[in-house]
């Protein structure tokens, strides 16, 4: 990730001095390179501000008077809002020293008098690396063939879920797939051709579930999962058969399927266990019933799906 994916504009800066012709000056200099940017006088002010304002960068002078001086703003701050990055300002350097203030939680340090160049190359560091980091992170907890969830996210989120609903008072369901058939649709069209069905199924679970509520997964091979936030049976089924139409529509291939709804004194691989139960007994279902022919919607004398 370059600095070709550097927007000044979605940082917003909170500069901390309590002396205004410091502060102010920098607060001018900083919306001039396209920052959003506001002040603050003090330690205390700056911490209700940050609760109050969607802060991404603290700026704060180290030496300030009243309970909570720059050193401690940015222990609060990095224990309070970790995602906010601080970095200190001082014109006494020769009382602080490097690794002290980074051990308090800053990014980095810069001595005044400074130059707005050099201010805004550590903040743009400080925003590459931020964002590497996030980078690298989602990564690690994504599947790379269908762009889902991957497996081992899967469990984190699921217990994450489980102690909210508990604590909440609210619903949380669990929606297991499968695609039906997949092994012969694999054994006929090719490998290259079933990676490309996951893809779409990807993206079908991505398209029907709530944007930035639930979530979907795959949890290994051609099995999917969804997690249901507020969500009871009748969602569970609702939710689960709008999937289930979006599969076989897209893919040409039908899906089982199989809920569970979380309550309280159930662990993590029991919920997963009777949605599974629920996901085999609609896949006996399924063989038992008139089902379509394999891969109908490819059908019309065609060696390969359409890409």
């Amino acid at each position: 990730m370059g600095t070709e994916d550097i927007r000044y504009s979605d940082e917003s800066i909170l500069v901390v001095d309590d002396e205004e012709f410091v502060r102010e000056p920098i607060v001018a200099m900083l919306e001039r390179l396209g920052f959003k940017a506001e002040a603050a006088g003090s330690g205390e002010e700056a911490l209700e501000r940050l609760g109050n304002a969607g802060a991404t960068f603290l700026l704060t002078d180290i030496r300030m008077p009243g309970r909570v001086d720059g050193l401690e703003l940015i222990r609060e701050t990095k224990r309070q809002y970790p995602n906010v990055f601080a970095i200190a300002m001082t014109g006494h350097s020769k009382e602080f020293n490097y690794v002290e203030v980074i051990n308090a939680g800053a990014t980095d340090f810069v001595n005044k008098p400074f130059g707005i160049e050099e201010l805004e190359a550590k903040i743009k560091r400080a925003m590459i690396e931020r964002n590497t980091r996030k980078e690298l992170n989602r990564l690690s907890i994504t599947d790379a063939l269908t762009g889902l969830y991957n497996q081992r996210h899967f469990y984190a989120r699921l217990k994450e879920e489980m102690a909210r609903s508990k604590r909440q008072k609210h619903n949380l369901a669990l929606v297991l797939f499968d695609l039906d058939g997949f092994k012969e649709y694999n054994d006929h069209f090719g490998h290259l051709a079933g990676d490309k069905l996951l893809q779409r199924v990807g993206e079908v679970i991505s398209s029907r579930v709530r944007q930035d509520v639930d979530s979907g997964y795959r949890y290994g091979g051609d099995e999917f999962a969804v997690i249901l936030i507020d969500a009871d049976a009748a969602v569970a089924e609702m939710m689960s058969a709008r999937i289930r139409e979006g599969i076989e529509k897209t893919c040409g291939l039908t899906a089982s399927a199989g809920y569970a709804i979380f309550s309280e004194g159930l662990t993590a691989d029991e919920l997963v266990a009777e949605a599974d139960k629920r996901l085999y007994a609609c896949k006996e279902q399924q063989k038992k019933g008139i089902r379509r022919e394999p891969f109908g919607a490819f059908q019309n004398g065609d060696s390969h799906p359409e890409p």
